[in-house]
């Protein structure tokens, strides 16, 4: 069971247009209202933005082991070409010969990088960790969960992700996620705010208070603008999951400013993707939850820290969405379903692709994920997938 291979695989899978049943694409963050004039209207401003997220481009890190066993890893990088040289000749050299019971070695053979070396690897080494515990699990022939402890989950609550639409379009999909048994919508957020408190009550309409909302500016507001938008909500008789990240990231004064000002939720999610400042954030009383990320964390070990301090402070956490596949959902759940401090509805657009990755894909079952109980992640990864959605 020790490592004799390490490849990078760069793939990019289509997401299903609005057109379709389950489909989101174009998902327009608000991010992409800032390169329209400030003048416009916000629907104007809709129609001037010609592009938004239609597919997902991860790089996999696929490692083989000299029993003849297949892990594979999944994560986003800046640059394909810049991803695959680091995991190739930083990463490969710690991985080969080491055996994939070790992830715990394996992080540690890096933990001074950042300071030392002027390069954070952490969202690389997420990737190749997940890799290994993906090839441990199949070594042993075992699900990952059994691994952390053992599941306290069999299915984990899904929040149905919605880019910047019109209020009319918004209700339209909010309307069919209920149907679908979702109790939980996330949307964007933008400069525009009262277009977006107006979208949350519209939603809010359509589905008869059936839903739960979660807000996501991406740090784009400033505290005045937070303020105004949950005192709008407050108004419209609507309380949020939370407003995610609504200033920008190392504020946690601020934050704490804000959650004395508001009544509803606040959350970080940007700012959890660095595992001190969840707990930077819980000793300024700056927040209500948090929505980490794995990749970014380090990887499933670092995951399950992060859970534990949020635990012993009692603040529940979500895990974000990135367009993920089939091998992060998978990685997710595992933690997810074995921690107890992942009490919130995970963001994931699963739904929305076109394909999965895995041979045999995870299942949604009236808005909630089916914890994979195969061996490794999720079982076999469909090589064939890989080949077809892989990048010249």
């Amino acid at each position: 069971m020790h490592i004799t291979d390490v490849e990078t695989i760069p793939v990019e899978i289509p997401v299903k247009s609005v057109e379709e049943p389950w489909g989101i694409a174009p998902y327009i963050g608000g991010n992409r209202l800032y390169d329209v004039p400030t003048d416009l209207t916000y629907e104007a401003a809709l129609d001037r933005v010609d592009t938004g997220t239609t597919s997902g481009r991860k790089l996999l890190i696929r490692l083989e082991t000299d029993d003849g066993v297949t892990g594979w890893g999944e994560m986003k990088v800046p640059s394909m070409a810049v991803g695959a040289v680091v995991v190739e000749e930083l990463l490969a050299p710690e991985l080969l010969g080491r055996s994939v019971a070790e992830p715990a070695g394996f992080i540690d053979a890096f933990q001074t990088m950042a300071s030392t070396d002027y390069l954070d690897p952490r969202p690389l080494l997420g990737g190749a960790e997940m890799a290994m515990w993906d090839a441990h699990g199949k070594t042993l022939g075992v699900p990952v969960h059994q691994l952390l402890g053992g599941k306290i989950r069999d299915r984990y609550p899904i929040a149905f992700c919605l880019g910047l639409e019109r209020p009319a379009q918004a209700s339209e999909h909010a309307a069919f996620a209920a149907d679908q048994g979702f109790t939980t919508v996330k949307t964007k957020a933008s400069r525009y705010w009262q277009m977006d408190v107006e979208r949350i009550v519209a939603m809010d309409e359509a589905t008869d208070g059936a839903l739960t909302f979660r807000l996501d500016p991406n740090q784009q507001w400033d505290i005045t603008q937070a303020t105004n938008v949950a005192a709008a909500l407050d108004r419209a008789g609507i309380r949020l999951g939370y407003l995610e990240q609504p200033i920008r990231v190392d504020s946690f004064g601020h934050l704490a400013a804000l959650r004395t000002r508001c009544t509803q939720p606040i959350a970080i999610n940007e700012d959890a993707y660095f595992a001190h400042h969840v707990l930077a954030a819980i000793e300024h009383d700056a927040i209500d939850a948090a929505v980490v990320d794995l990749v970014p964390a380090g990887g499933i070990l670092a995951l399950t820290e992060v859970a534990a301090v949020a635990a012993d402070a009692n603040i529940p956490l979500a895990h974000h969405s990135n367009f993920d596949f089939g091998i992060k959902n998978a990685a997710k759940l595992h933690v997810l379903a074995s921690r107890p401090a992942f009490s919130l509805p995970m963001d994931s657009v699963y739904y929305a692709f076109e394909d999965y990755l895995l041979a045999d894909p995870l299942s949604i079952e009236r808005g909630h994920f089916v914890v994979p109980d195969r061996p490794g992640l999720a079982g076999a990864v469909d090589e064939d997938q890989v080949e077809r959605y892989r990048l010249d």
